[in-house]
């Protein structure tokens, strides 16, 4: 196993180092990913660097019915959020309603995730599942 050592002043590298670019419908290059171990060892040896070919994430199945569902929801629901969060129109029952469930052990934390649940729901309800 090789060791990985960077330039002077660079402890680590946590993430992608370089991407395949994309020309004229192929791609060209290789992944390169850097790692650096955070658990507790012995081993002095904490960071490794991976090369992964271009074709290592591209999908070799096609999308299921369930997926393509799946995608049409997250993509209505992204919508439905964004135009709720900008309507003056829920502002004030909306933020009455967060606050009101926010503390209870089910509730959603954050404004945006309160808004995914509601506008999440309201899409369950009028597209049910056949």
């Amino acid at each position: 196993m090789g060791k990985v050592k960077y330039a002077t002043g660079i402890d680590y590298v946590q993430g992608s180092l370089a991407k395949p670019k994309k020309r004229d419908g192929h791609k060209c290059g290789e992944y390169l990913i850097g790692t650096h171990r955070t658990a507790e060892t012995q081993n002095p040896d904490c960071t490794r660097l991976y090369i992964r070919t271009a074709q290592t994430y591209d999908r070799s199945t096609p999308l299921s019915t369930k997926e393509m569902r799946i995608r049409v929801r997250f993509t209505a629901v992204a919508a439905a959020v964004k135009a709720r969060k900008n309507s003056l129109e829920y502002a004030s029952s909306d933020q009455a309603a967060f606050l009101a469930q926010k503390d209870a052990a089910d509730g959603k934390k954050t404004m945006k995730a309160y808004l995914w649940k509601i506008c999440g729901d309201q899409y369950d309800a009028e597209h049910p599942q056949g």
